[in-house]
């Protein structure tokens, strides 16, 4: 499966940008896919996740200010982000896997088989 993000860039806090995440794959049907950045500490943290029943799982920074949304037809998600904050400042990298068990993929993003490049977020205060 390749996954290709899209839609990072550079805006001010209080901001908003919205990322794009597109599989393709001969064989992907795409049940679980999430965003993920790496954090202070450990190799990567969850930020959201859209699970096995569409339930959206989000990481406790950014609860309220985004919002998960996948597309089946289009075997692609996206990542609304609100009221972004200068920590909020990373690489997202987009990750899907055609099966999952949503709170232990979302504690454990290296669960999931497919990853993308990433695309950056910069927020300035």
């Amino acid at each position: 499966v390749r996954l290709v993000e899209s839609g990072g860039g550079s805006v001010q806090t209080g901001g908003s940008l919205r990322l794009s995440c597109a599989a393709s794959g001969d064989t992907f049907s795409g049940h679980c896919m999430g965003w993920f950045r790496p954090a202070p500490g450990k190799e990567r943290e969850g930020v959201a996740m859209s699970g096995m029943t569409r339930t959206a799982t989000y990481g406790d920074s950014v609860k309220g200010r985004f919002t998960i949304s996948q597309d089946n037809a289009k075997n692609s998600v996206d990542l609304q982000m609100n009221s972004l904050k200068p920590e909020d400042t990373a690489i997202y990298h987009c990750a899907a896997e055609e099966n999952c068990v949503d709170s232990y993929f979302f504690t454990n993003g290296a669960a999931f088989g497919s990853w993308g490049w990433g695309t950056q977020v910069t927020v300035s205060s």
